[in-house]
């Protein structure tokens, strides 16, 4: 499969994209971290979930692919751990009584390396608790992105597109593939507030830059406008944009 290498903005993240954490705290939730538990978070992003869960007394070890976002995380709490690793060379043994991941696991396509990665440094009876875009998710930006791109002429390349958006059988088949027992996996539609009125815009320029990358930058600025004019209709309501996101959440 196909590797996408993205380029993160950790500071656009923190100051546009707050909801991704926001969402994540039921997650926190489900995962039920206990006093001196060690846990193991796939993708902590700027540490705000893994804040949440040490201040819960649990013992956590973050990774992140993007460097630039582990820094950030490291100056916002010090006194948790932060590494910047891909779950694709994650190489621990029976470490962990869980591994938890929020809005990560769509990014990466080596999913069954990943997968026996996750398996292998959880402890026997360990659990591995994640959300991750499912099928449908995003399906109206991304159709947006791509007439756009067809209005203006410029070339959607398909190797491009960063996402895993898998159905819920797929991916319950790609867990038990790689040993697991699922024991809860849902698929649900959440729209997603964007607040602000050029929260589009950076939703865009955050998460739409692997599609995009090939473009100018005048390029991109007529597709964001582009955009906002496809959506606006149903996805513009009272001062508020929304996503159509749809999430895949499972324990195994």
């Amino acid at each position: 499969m196909r590797e996408i290498t993205t380029k993160w903005n950790a500071n656009l993240y923190d100051q546009k994209h707050d909801f991704v954490p926001k969402f994540g705290r039921s997650l926190v939730d489900l995962l039920a971290p206990q006093k001196n538990e060690e846990i193991l978070d796939v993708g902590c992003g700027t540490g705000d979930l893994a804040h949440e869960i040490a201040a819960l007394g649990a013992k956590i070890q973050e990774i992140d692919t993007s460097h630039d976002m582990i820094i950030a995380a490291q100056q916002k709490y010090p006194d948790i751990t932060f590494q910047t690793m891909d779950a694709t060379v994650l190489n621990m043994t029976n470490q962990f009584v869980a591994v938890f991941s929020n809005a990560t696991l769509r990014w990466i396509n080596s999913w069954m390396k990943s997968f026996k990665n996750i398996y292998n440094a959880l402890k026997q009876g360990g659990r591995f608790v994640a959300e991750m875009g499912g099928h449908g998710n995003i399906a109206s930006i991304v159709w947006a992105l791509q007439k756009s791109m067809k209005e203006l002429k410029l070339s959607y390349i398909e190797d491009y597109f960063p996402w895993y958006f898998p159905t819920l059988e797929e991916y319950q088949s790609k867990l038990v593939g790689a040993g697991f027992t699922v024991e809860m996996i849902t698929l649900y539609e959440r729209p997603t507030p964007l607040l602000g009125e050029n929260r589009l815009r950076n939703w865009l320029k955050m998460f739409s830059h692997n599609i995009l990358k090939h473009l100018s930058e005048n390029e991109k600025e007529q597709i964001y406008a582009k955009c906002r004019k496809l959506l606006q209709s149903k996805f513009y309501q009272n001062h508020q944009w929304f996503a159509d996101y749809c999430r895949l959440r499972f324990v195994a």
